[in-house]
Parts: C-alpha cells; sequence; structure tokens
C-alpha cells in the first residue's frame, strides 16, 4: 500500500524553508541533468522542487522505509513527470547503486548530516566525489558552528537536544565538512545565509 496517500509524513520545517533553498537552487544547479536527493525524508521537498526545477529530474533516496513509503506516496498525489520513485541508499556504504539513472549532476542533502552519525557526512563526501561529474554540485542545507561557536543560542540547544538523543549526533563544524569534502576534490564555492540560523553550503567537483 505504499502508493496510498495516506502513507504521506508531514514535517513542518519543510514548509518553513523551502521557498529558501528553491532559491538557491535555482542559482547553483545546472540546467538541466538529474539532481540526487540523499536523505528525502518525507518526500515534501522532493514533490516541491520537481515542478519548480523542469527540465531537470528530482531523484529522491532515503533509507528508512516509513520514508521511501511516503515519498511514494506524494508522488502519487502529484504525478510529476520529472519526479523518479525512490530509491533506497545507505550513505555509510560504498558504491550506491542507481541503477541506470543519468546523468547526475547535483547533489541535495537537507538537514541530514546533524542527525546522524559523523560516518554518514564521510559517506555522503564520498559517494559525491564518486558519482558527480567534473563541475557537479553538491548542496547541503543546515546548521552549523563556526569556527567551533554556535551562531546561535537556539543552535546551541538543538545542538544540546540532537547529542541527548544520540550522543553520535550533533552540529557539525563547517571547516571539518569542508576539509573532510576537500579530500574528495570538492571545493567550497560558496555559503548562504538561510533562515532560521541554517546555511546553504555549496561545493563543486574539480
Amino acid at each position: 500500500m505504499n502508493n496510498h496517500p495516506d502513507a504521506r509524513q508531514y514535517a513542518p520545517a519543510t514548509e518553513r524553508n523551502r521557498e529558501a533553498i528553491l532559491e538557491v537552487l535555482l542559482e547553483i544547479l545546472p540546467p538541466t541533468g538529474t539532481v540526487l536527493e540523499v536523505s528525502s525524508g518525507t518526500g515534501e521537498h522532493a514533490v516541491f522542487f520537481a515542478p519548480r526545477l523542469t527540465p531537470r529530474y528530482w531523484l529522491p533516496t532515503d533509507l528508512n522505509p516509513l520514508a521511501i513509503a511516503s515519498i511514494n506516496a506524494w508522488r502519487s498525489y502529484t504525478n510529476f513527470e520529472n519526479l523518479y520513485p525512490p530509491i533506497v541508499i545507505d550513505v555509510c556504504q560504498p558504491n550506491w547503486e542507481l541503477g541506470s539513472i543519468k546523468p547526475i549532476v547535483a547533489i541535495a542533502n537537507i538537514n541530514m548530516i546533524h542527525i546522524a552519525p559523523w560516518e554518514a557526512c564521510l559517506g555522503l563526501m564520498t559517494g559525491a566525489g564518486q558519482i558527480l561529474p567534473s563541475g557537479g554540485i553538491l548542496y547541503l542545507y543546515g546548521p552549523f558552528t563556526l569556527g567551533g561557536k554556535h551562531t546561535s543560542p537556539s543552535n546551541a540547544a538543538f545542538d544540546e537536544s540532537l547529542r541527548e538523543q544520540n550522543p553520535n549526533w550533533g552540529v557539525r563544524d563547517l571547516d571539518e565538512v569542508v576539509a573532510v569534502a576537500k579530500s574528495q576534490q570538492l571545493n567550497l564555492v560558496k555559503t548562504v545565509a538561510m533562515p532560521a540560523n541554517n546555511l546553504s553550503v555549496i561545493f563543486q567537483l574539480e
């Protein structure tokens, strides 16, 4: 029953941040090709971005079966031609299986690396380095510390709550993320200040 609309899940943050994220994506994405969304969650971002990023295609992914069911349900509900069915990807595993979908020109990852172990960030960078073409874009969105310091009291409180839930979670330091990206030939292009003390962080593969 994965395709039944009742499987749709809702994440309130999605509606709050999607317009601001779209504005950045329209500026930094290649004009054609497929955008691979790693860790799509409910699928709400996918169904919002896909029609607004035509002629690009959007490929949602997740590891959680409930998320895959929600993405499928949202996809059936909206029926956009440029939104692929979701595929299962574990970012911590090497050699992601993408099937025959090509070309992947960009990867988008929204609100994942702080709600996941550090290995997920490492895996994301490794996968991006393997999959993206030269000049391909990796887009990250979420809270970061800058120089080891939180950018707001609310982010500090959020970080504390994450670590209480799981000691392997937490707001990541931008310098550490940039260093890992660099090790995979992903160069920082720019950061963009976003609502609610978040950042858009854009990398490009050499």
